[in-house]
Order: structure tokens, then C-alpha cells, then sequence
């Protein structure tokens, strides 16, 4: 049976549980806010622990900390950061819109814990919570969590799939497919060209999210609670965001405007509509791996992916392309969270947005899974297919359109006749235009040569 202790906070005392770091105010969220279950992401408490770290380190440099009192915050931050902490943060992500709940969370746990370690009392609010407000704390959580995550995890991994694109692109430059739009044949096309368009997605993907962290790299800390900076000293946000840098590794700075920071998330807002890009991007790339799959008989058959596992519980043999379809649900989810990250993007009232968590929560995920998504796609999907040469020739031989090449020469009307008693009676364009124009079979076969077409210009 679960033993309590009893805890006080300024509206009265609370039972708590024996073995929790945590005091009343937390216990007072978990029984307010029993949603969903869903707690607030590891990347975001590891981004709490600096934040709380660096406001330590920053108010010891300002004589507003002793060294005992700092030297054990900064140690119990540590464990937080590292993750040894983290069933110490129950607080649901659909809470108080501020995300006051899970700020206080940190703020009972550092000093119970730092207040054990060094034996002395520190105080949650006075100490670890110095200079500091939820509404400048949790809004520069946020940026600090969306920084690191894109720049260690997202980029990184969309380097990779990047890379690993290019190089397949490379091993198959040569070999000629027929072209499709509309899902219907048109001009022959290079694998290594369709897939040099995959790899400019990815690079513009790249480019859009580089663009947008800047934004994320400015900080609300020392706004405190409405943006004034009321009782923090006013290099306090600059010192925080020193410390943050060292850490890190990323430039962090104070914000430009910390009204707007704090009363809006719209650099929140940018970041996920470029995710949400990349995810249509990678849907895109998803799904003409799925079509030039399928089959292996009645589909297009042009590759083979990788077999990773039976595909049906009663059809024996069968195999699907299991990654491209995780890959395009992981982009619906990143979608949606989108849309949700826009809503909550409105709801800034007067000087703070009442939605962070949400905001958080989702954007995290959205690059957690981004980067996952990516690098399977990379090595489970895209490297390792073989192609089917064979279908492919023989599809592009009976493509009714490669005489397209031939409107300089005879014109479209005559072109399309060609075209359609090539394609009713299933024979080549070459058999039949030879038959149908005063063009010998050898000038065909060089005007119509489909590794040429490839090459775009006027055929001669």
C-alpha cells in the first residue's frame, strides 16, 4: 500500500506520497488534471533542468545565490537533464495553460533533493524559482527543447537520409524508366533523376528548418511574469542565456522582445509549419516508394524493397512495403500536429500564451518522430531496394507517348494517332510510326531512343 506524508503549500495542506520528490502543488495537479495520461516529453524536461541549471549558475554570479545552495541545485538539475528523475514528473500535458504545474514539479523536486543534499532548506519558490515566473520559464523551455532536438537529432538524420539518397540516385542513374503523371505514362525519365527531386525536397527541407531556428534560439528568460522583468536583474535573461550556450553548444540569446515571446509562440508556430512541409515531403517520397513497388505482378513492379517481415496473417508469401507506410502515418501525425500547434498559437490573451504544454508536447513530438522517420525511410527502404530492369524495359518499350519526340517532325495530330494504334494493338511506337510516316526504322530508333529523351532538347 502506498504510505503519504503531509505537505502545505499556500492553499492548505495535501497528502503526497511518501516516496515522492515532489510537494503539494504537484500532488494538486495530478488530482486536478487526470486527462490523458501523457506527461510532458523527455526533451523538454531535459531543456527544464539546463533552464533551472543556468538561472542558478546566473543568480551565483549576481551574489543572489550562495555556493551551497547553487552547487546543489546545479546537481539535482544534473540529474534531471540525464533523465534519473523523470518519474518525478507525473503532471499531465493537458494542464493549467501556462504550464505552471509542471514548472512547480521542477521547482519541488530541485529543492527537496538539493535541500537533502546539501542540509539546508531550499525553498522551491525563493531559491529555485528566483527571478523566474512559469510564463518565461516554460515559453523558453520550448525554444531551448525545439533547439537541441532539431539540431542533434532532426538534421543530423536528415543529412543522412539526404545522403543515402544521393547515393542511390548515383547507382542507378542509368537506368531509364518510364515518366508518369497523373499516375499515366508519359516521358522516360532516369531513376537517378526521379530520385535527385526526392533529394531537393530533403535539401529544402533542411534549408527551411535551419531558417527557422533562429527564432527558436531566442529566449523568454527574465520576462518573468509579464514581460517586464519585475524582480530579475536585468542581465539576469543574458547570463541564463550564456550558460545555456556553453551547455549546448547553440547560440542561445535573450529575446529581442519578450512580450512577444511570452505572449505568443509564433517562432513555434514557423517551426512546425516548416516540419509539417518536411512531412509532406516525405509522405511524397513514401508513396512513390509504395507505387514503384507494387506488385509484384499486378502492380507497377519497378522495384523491390526490402522484405522485413510477412505481410498477412493469411495470405502466406505476401510482403508490404511496411516502412514507406510507417513513414506516411508518422506524417499525418506530424499534420495534425501542426493544426493543433496553429490553435494553440492563437491563444495568446493579452502578455501570455494559456497553451505551452500542448505546443510542447506536440512540436517535440513532431521532430522526435521526424527523426525517426527519416532514418528508417534511409536504411530500411531506400538503400537497400534492388530494381526490377526488366518490367521496366518492358513497359518502356510498348509507352505509346515517347512519340512525343516526334511532334517537331510529323506533329501531334499524326503523333497521337500513332499513339493510339500503338497502344490498341499493344506494339511499339517505332513498328507503328514506321508504318504510319515516310521516317525510316533507323531514324525512329534515334529519335525515339529513350535514354536520349532523358536528356530533354529537341531531338534531331
Amino acid at each position: 500500500m502506498t504510505r503519504f506524508r503531509t505537505e502545505s503549500d499556500s492553499m492548505g495542506e495535501l497528502q503526497v506520497p511518501e516516496d515522492a520528490h515532489y510537494g503539494a502543488q504537484t500532488q494538486r495537479a495530478i488530482q486536478n488534471f487526470p486527462v490523458s495520461g501523457l506527461c510532458m516529453p523527455r526533451a523538454f524536461l531535459h531543456a527544464l533542468g539546463l533552464v533551472k541549471q543556468a538561472c542558478a549558475r546566473a543568480h551565483h554570479e549576481l551574489a543572489a545565490l550562495d555556493s551551497d545552495t547553487c552547487d546543489a541545485i546545479v546537481a539535482v538539475c544534473d540529474d534531471i537533464i540525464n533523465g534519473a528523475l523523470d518519474d518525478q514528473f507525473p503532471v499531465d500535458v493537458f494542464q493549467t495553460g501556462s504550464g505552471t504545474s509542471t514548472n512547480m514539479n521542477a521547482n519541488e523536486v530541485i529543492a527537496k533533493l538539493a535541500s537533502v543534499r546539501a542540509a539546508l532548506n531550499v525553498h522551491p519558490n525563493d531559491h529555485v524559482n528566483m527571478s523566474q515566473s512559469s510564463n518565461d520559464v516554460i515559453p523558453s523551455c520550448i525554444h531551448v527543447s525545439a533547439a537541441i532536438t532539431c539540431v542533434y537529432d532532426l538534421l543530423p538524420a536528415l543529412d543522412h537520409l539526404k545522403t543515402v539518397i544521393d547515393k542511390k540516385a548515383d547507382a542507378v542513374d542509368d537506368v531509364v524508366t518510364t515518366g508518369r503523371t497523373h499516375l499515366m505514362d508519359a516521358m522516360p525519365i532516369t531513376l537517378g533523376q526521379a530520385m535527385s527531386g526526392w533529394s531537393a525536397q530533403i535539401g529544402s527541407g533542411i534549408t527551411r528548418i535551419k531558417q527557422a531556428l533562429p527564432a527558436m534560439q531566442q529566449l523568454a528568460i527574465g520576462g518573468t511574469a509579464v514581460g517586464t522583468g519585475i524582480n530579475a536583474a536585468e542581465d539576469f535573461g543574458a547570463k541564463v542565456c550564456a550558460h545555456l550556450s556553453r551547455e549546448t553548444d547553440i547560440d542561445f540569446v535573450p529575446a529581442s522582445n519578450r512580450f512577444e515571446l511570452m505572449s505568443s509562440q509564433d517562432g513555434a508556430v514557423a517551426l512546425s509549419g516548416q516540419l509539417k512541409t518536411l512531412a509532406v515531403s516525405l509522405m511524397k517520397i513514401a508513396n512513390d516508394l509504395r507505387w514503384m513497388n507494387s506488385g509484384p505482378l499486378a502492380g507497377i513492379g519497378e522495384i523491390a524493397l526490402p522484405a522485413l517481415q510477412p505481410g498477412s496473417s493469411i495470405m502466406p508469401g505476401k510482403v508490404n512495403p511496411v516502412i514507406p507506410e510507417s513513414v506516411a502515418m508518422v506524417c499525418a501525425r506530424v499534420i495534425g500536429n501542426d493544426a493543433a500547434i496553429t490553435i494553440a498559437g492563437q491563444s495568446g490573451n493579452f502578455q501570455l500564451n494559456v497553451m505551452l504544454p500542448l505546443v510542447a508536447y506536440d512540436l517535440l513530438q513532431s521532430v522526435d518522430i521526424l527523426s525517426s522517420a527519416a532514418r528508417l525511410l534511409a536504411d530500411k527502404a531506400i538503400e537497400g531496394f534492388s530494381v526490377n530492369e526488366n518490367n521496366i524495359d518492358q513497359a518502356l518499350a510498348k509507352n505509346p507517348i515517347l512519340v512525343t519526340a516526334l511532334n517537331r517532325v510529323i506533329g501531334y495530330e499524326q503523333g497521337a494517332k500513332i499513339a493510339k494504334r500503338a497502344y490498341a494493338e499493344g506494339r511499339t511506337v517505332i513498328d507503328v510510326a514506321s508504318e504510319m510516316t515516310d521516317l525510316s526504322v533507323e531514324e525512329l530508333q534515334r529519335l525515339l531512343s529513350p535514354a536520349e529523351l532523358t536528356k530533354g532538347g529537341v531531338q534531331r
